[in-house]
Formats: structure tokens, sequence, C-alpha cells
């Protein structure tokens, strides 16, 4: 088939996430393979993949090692339960997993996607207050325009109107604390200026409401789908503080930020904290099979022990820690041990960073700012051409609203992301002239 015989295809049967049924009338690429930062459809157009096949694919495309990984996993074993049984990936991968947090001995409970971890942590943490033998502790706080997924508990924990509004029937209610700077946000890891106002709302919730508590969940230092939406890491360990005074369990939603993004491999870790469960996924595989998992202290998992009643967690997934997707996660994490990965990201982010620097200033752009491997521009309107333009040139994006973000391959080559940036920085300058009028 050619492309346009494809595409027919495609509109007759597949129903495509986060997108308007009016968006498919017009061409759209039909991917066929992947190599290094690029993705190529069926009509041979190479795209530059700026944001990582939805943030997750950090390693590129094709990676050697990881598909090396997957082929031979997938010849000796590629699919057994760990319901009462367990198998050599998902073991090796759980005490890698458990190495790279502050507080060890943690226990990792796989999942499929990052909704699916999202939805065990807030599980674990109303089943582990029960089991302590405070059943009415099962209420959340969550940030105002945070994003944790799409089945209904991470909706009930990160509403978002425009995404869930039909939703709000069957969703429980949560506690909402104020988003940290809310209106100009800072640069980067640059610490604000609002101080102890940024964190009024969540204090005063904690304090108010402790005793109804399960858990404090949070996107760490960047809300994803509010915008990237950036906070200094002062936040972050003054929140911690008073979850540990007030004995809250704090959950740190790391699928989006973790594994280098904000150029440490968890975005807790700038904070110096030590979170109760931290949710991963995405780029735990390098984003080329879908696993994700809780990770979970033993000061929690120890009080699911079965000695005088059955307390066990009841809930799970069929695909959670596939060999296969655990390989593939094994093989990631092999790549990020590398010193040469954590000297390009060091690298790559130093050229978003000042290249995104330069906008600042411009009118019609509320603001520019960039954190790690993310970078943003937040435009006073939606921006009309700029995402469409963009993808004439090979660049694949996805708006959020007012702002158009890069968060492309970790260890992209450095030519080549200086010259996708140049790409990005001229069509914000003549998107922001635009929007000057």
């Amino acid at each position: 088939m050619n492309s346009d015989e494809i595409r027919t295809r495609d509109r007759a049967a597949v129903w495509h996430p986060y997108t308007r049924h009016s968006g498919l009338e017009r061409n759209f690429p039909v991917i066929e393979h992947g190599d290094g930062s690029y993705l190529y459809d069926a009509d041979g157009t190479q795209y530059f993949d700026g944001i990582a096949s939805w943030w997750c694919c950090s390693l590129g495309h094709s990676h050697p090692g990881i598909v090396d990984a997957i082929q031979t996993q997938a010849g000796r074993l590629q699919h057994s339960i760990l319901g009462n049984l367990s198998h050599p990936p998902a073991i090796h991968l759980a005490a890698r997993i458990a190495a790279l947090l502050p507080s060890r001995p943690r226990h990792v409970f796989y999942g499929s996607d990052g909704a699916s971890a999202v939805e065990a942590a807030l599980k674990i943490a109303v089943q582990h207050w029960d089991h302590m033998g405070q059943p009415g502790r099962h209420r959340f706080i969550s940030l105002c325009g945070a994003y944790h997924g799409d089945t209904l508990g991470a909706v009930s924990v990160g509403f978002i109107d425009a995404f869930h509004h039909s939703f709000a029937p069957v969703v429980f209610d949560s506690y909402t604390a104020s988003a940290p700077c809310e209106g100009v946000h800072g640069y980067g890891l640059e610490e604000h200026t609002c101080g102890a106002a940024c964190l009024g709302t969540m204090l005063n919730l904690i304090e108010e409401h402790a005793s109804e508590l399960a858990a404090v969940i949070v996107e760490p230092l960047c809300q994803g789908a509010a915008g990237m939406v950036m906070y200094g890491p002062g936040y972050l360990s003054r929140l911690a503080e008073c979850c540990a005074q007030h004995n809250v369990l704090l959950i740190v939603d790391e699928i989006a930020t973790g594994f280098g993004r904000t150029g440490r491999m968890f975005a807790h870790e700038h904070a110096g904290i030590d979170p109760d469960i931290v949710c991963i996924g995405k780029a735990l595989s390098g984003g080329a099979l879908p696993i994700s998992a809780a990770v979970v202290t033993d000061t929690i998992y120890d009080t699911f022990r079965d000695d005088e009643q059955d307390r066990t967690f009841y809930h799970g997934h069929t695909f959670g820690g596939n060999p296969v997707a655990c390989a593939a996660a094994l093989a990631a994490l092999d790549a990020y041990a590398e010193e040469s990965f954590w000297t390009r990201l060091e690298h790559n982010s130093a050229i978003l960073g000042e290249a995104l620097r330069g906008l600042l200033s411009l009118a019609g752009i509320v603001d520019a700012r960039c954190l790690g491997m993310i970078a943003a521009v937040e435009f006073a309107a939606p921006p009309a051409r700029m995402h469409a333009d963009l993808v004439d040139q090979g660049i694949l994006l996805r708006p959020l609203g007012n702002v158009i973000y890069l968060m492309p391959p970790l260890n992209t080559e450095p030519g080549i992301l200086e010259s996708v940036v140049a790409t990005f920085v001229r069509a914000a300058k003549a998107e922001a002239g635009r929007q000057r009028g």
C-alpha cells in the first residue's frame, strides 16, 4: 500500500489517543522505522523526534544494546507472571532499581505504563494505613495542574478539566494545593523569589488534614502536562520535611522526569530527599517496551506481611514485570550507567539552556525555561503556526496550550541538537513577532 492507502485504513480502524478526529482529516505521518534521534515515515521523510515519542525514548530509537537484549530475551522467555512465580530479568531489574534510590532496601512493584504505577502507589498508600490501624487515612493532596495518568485513581489526583471533565462524576475527591510559582516561572533550577507563599496552601492542607491523608503526590520539579511548569528544589525539600513532620507519605511521580531528563538520575535528587514511593516508567526501558514500577520503602512493604491475617496487595497487571520488557530496562540502565552518557547529557543540556535564555526578553513570549533536557517556550496566546512550521521542517512536536516544548532524546548528537535548537529558536522568534502583531 502507498501512504495514502495506509492513512485511509488507519482512519477506518485506529482510535488515536489525545487526537481530535478532525486532525486526522489531513495527511499525517505514518512512522515506519526509527534510528537514533530520528523517525522515518512511509514516504521516506525524516523527522527529528523532538518529544522523545511522548517523553520516553531517552536513548533514541533502535539503541543497539536494547535491541540486542530484547532479541536475546525473546528467544528464551517471552512472558511469565509474577503471581507466586518469578523470573531472573524481574529479579535483577528490581535490585538494580532499588540500588538507584537513597534508602534501601526497597521493593519494586511492576506495572506496564505510568498510570498503572501511579494507581498502584495510591492503593499501596491507602492499604498501608489500613494495616497500620488508621483506615481513615485515605485522602491525597496533589498540585493544581498535576497530571499523573488517565486511570481513574490517577485522574483523581491529576484532574485536568480539558482532558477529564466527562469523568468528574466517577473520580474520588482529593485536595489540591496551589502549584509552585504560578504565573511567570523561573529558569530551570534557579530558586524563585516567591518564598513561603509558594508552599502556603500545601503546608496548610497537610497541617489541617494530616489525620486523613494517605499521601501527597507530586511531579518533582516539572509539571509536564500543565505546560512544563518548573519549580526549584527548595519547594520539594520543604515539602518532604513537612510530610515527615506530620507522618504523611510522599509519592514522587518520576515517570516523565526520571532517568536523566532533569540532569540527575531522578529529579528528586536535586532536592536531596528520600520519598516513600517513587513511580517510574517511560524511559525505564529507554522507551523500547512498556514497563513501569512503584518503588516502595520496606517500611511500607513490611506492613503487608501476613503473619496472622491476610494482608495481600490484591492488585496486579498481566504484563507487569514482563521478561522482555525487563531485559530492555536492564540494557537501558547499562546505558545510563556509562560516564559518556552523563557527559553528553550535560553538554546537551547546556546547548538547550543557552539557546532558550536568549528568548526571555522578547515581547510576545511570556517565559522561556529549561531544566536539563526539558525546554519550553510559553507564548501570550496559543501559537498559530509555529508547530506546523516546525513539522514542515522535519521536527515533531506536540504543543501544550500556549507552550511549545522540546524533550529530545538525551543522547542526541550535539551537532544535530544545535541545528534543531537553532531552527526551534528561529520559529519561536517568528511566532513572537506574529503575536506582537
